[in-house]
């Protein structure tokens, strides 16, 4: 990590996604190859691996970072100068906070496989943004890095 990164982190999809989605994609293969012609069934299912493969890739591309005086979440930017305050949340604030007390105008990078998260309030009059929701599977760490670089 270069010295300007204070953190750093991958939502890579699980490990258990992977080989779930692998052995689901086999199965169906087996039943393509019994019911199509054999040309036909391994078209299906190499455009369903690299559709499904790519879907898992592409999720698991988001990266969250601080770093220059600046907080990267997903495909977004904000600087840490209009940043309120960083908290990191547990499974069940998460889940309310994602669900029953969201608010619409939010900025999201969660993954439905990360069940932890930090809400980022924002400090800024011209931002109608409340609020960053940033899924993380170590929160404290992110929460503590977004603080000490403000």
């Amino acid at each position: 990590m270069p010295a300007s990164v204070i953190y750093q982190e991958r939502l890579h999809v699980p490990l258990r996604w992977w080989v779930q989605a692998t052995m689901f994609l086999a199965t169906l293969w087996l039943a393509l190859v019994v019911a199509l012609p054999g040309w036909l069934a391994w078209a299906a299912s190499a455009a369903l691996f690299a559709g499904v493969f790519g879907i898992f890739a592409w999720l698991g591309s988001a990266r969250v970072e601080v770093r220059d005086g600046v907080l990267y979440a997903g495909p977004a930017t904000i600087s840490l100068s209009k940043v309120a305050s960083a908290e990191a949340l547990d499974k069940e604030v998460t889940r309310r906070v994602h669900g029953i007390e969201a608010d619409a105008r939010a900025f999201l990078v969660t993954r439905p496989y990360i069940t932890r998260a930090v809400k980022v309030v924002l400090d800024d009059p011209d931002d109608p943004t409340p609020y960053w929701l940033i899924s993380s599977r170590h929160p404290r760490q992110l929460a503590a890095a977004v603080s000490a670089a403000r």
